[in-house]
């Protein structure tokens, strides 16, 4: 059973479930549109300059199916939200797929192969609905670059084939392009007014859908935002407001994050501050603030004047002695500076700016060897005197 989960866990990391549902998504749109782009192929060569009009030509390339068409290029396009793993994306293919098995199963010329993949594709998407977790600007707005783009083919391909269903007549693509515009929006000036029942219909179902486009897709692209700005403000002063007898550790060490969790573990509040471009591996929960720890401002947002210890654990002596003097401006009476002394020969310069704490696990080491090799014994107080040495 552990072999066939590590062979399982092997393939989801070469092959992840958002890429091949993306690509399943995409073939069935590509299969759902192969018959309107085989008869594109094969007739336009021999047909250029035969057509009489929009509706000739209309007619002609099949784009009476226009149903099958929208749901078609919707799913191509929706695959490419699905490769970045976005919810919005996740949420109307799910929908798209619905349509697709219904149109295939319920119509007379579907296929019952393209409708069983649809409703394959559905439950993978449900399965691994975790997967489809981003909710991003990008995302949002490609969300409404395809359903904009797909309503007004849907608008523009509509009023040419009924244009002799309005008056006046819609018979050039810029008045087309107006008609559509001025309906999706629903300004409605009244110039060009339907006059058959197939037309008025055709009119509302596009004034239905651009009310709906021109919502879903605003709330697609502001909401990320205000949610993530939101979001900052409370984590902040959540954060803010909870800094208050803490622990601040400076640095991103193995030794720091091991210092973390222990805290952590022991029920102790902990802010951790991580110079710019240096990479970490706390937790997504950590009361985390990525800045210059040796600035006065940072250490004043880590709450250093109402922590119980600051523990400045960088790789780099020079840097903990720069952390060290800035912070003895910031704390508290109460506060208190534990400084790491990476290597021996730096022991001295990290005491002549006084940390309260002097922590040198070289030193510690290099000691407990020579007494291990000269059969000395090492007690408690001597082991604790070792490590922690005064820093003034």
């Amino acid at each position: 059973m552990k072999t066939l989960f590590k062979k399982l866990s092997a393939i989801k990391t070469v092959l992840p479930p958002h890429r091949c549902i993306g690509l399943l998504t995409l073939i069935i749109g590509c299969v759902f549109l192969k018959p309107l782009l085989l008869h594109i192929y094969h007739f336009i060569p021999q047909a250029r300059g035969t057509f009489t009009g929009w509706k000739d030509l209309i007619s002609t390339l099949g784009l009476l199916t226009l149903p099958q068409v929208g749901l078609g290029i919707a799913m191509v396009l929706m695959s490419i939200g699905l490769f970045l793993r976005a919810r919005v994306a996740w949420s109307f293919t799910l929908i798209l797929l619905v349509a697709v098995a219904l149109f295939n199963y319920l119509l007379p010329g579907g296929s019952q192969h393209i409708g069983n993949f649809a409703l394959f594709d559905g439950l993978c998407l449900l399965w691994f609905w975790r997967e489809f977790s981003q909710s991003s600007l990008a995302a949002g707005t490609l969300f409404a670059l395809i359903s904009f783009a797909s309503l007004l083919t849907y608008a523009l391909c509509g009023s040419l084939y009924l244009g002799e269903e309005f008056h006046p007549v819609i018979d050039e693509l810029s008045t087309a392009l107006y008609f559509s515009t001025v309906s999706m929006s629903t300004v409605g000036f009244g110039d060009i007014v339907p006059v058959t029942p197939s037309a008025r219909l055709f009119t509302v179902s596009i004034i239905i859908l651009g009310i709906t486009v021109f919502a879903t897709s605003i709330s697609a692209i502001i909401g990320p935002v205000i949610g993530g700005n939101l979001k900052r403000m409370i984590k902040g002063r959540i954060s803010h407001a909870m800094r208050k007898n803490h622990m601040i550790i400076i640095g991103a060490t193995p030794l720091a994050l091991s210092v973390y969790n222990g805290l952590k573990e022991r029920g102790d509040t902990v802010t951790v501050i991580v110079p710019p471009g240096v990479g970490h591996d706390y937790p997504a929960d950590t009361d985390l603030i990525t800045d210059d720890p040796s600035s006065d401002k940072t250490l004043r947002d880590a709450g250093a004047d109402k922590a119980r210890y600051i523990l400045v654990l960088r790789n780099d002596d020079s840097d903990n002695a720069f952390i060290v003097l800035a912070a003895k401006e910031v704390v508290g009476s109460e506060s208190k500076i534990l400084a790491l002394v990476n290597s021996d020969k730096n022991l001295k310069k990290i005491k002549r700016v006084q940390p309260d704490i002097v922590f040198s696990l070289q030193t510690l080491a290099s000691e407990m060897l020579l007494r291990k090799l000269s059969g000395e014994n090492m007690d408690t107080d001597n082991l604790m005197e070792l490590l922690f040495q005064d820093g003034h």
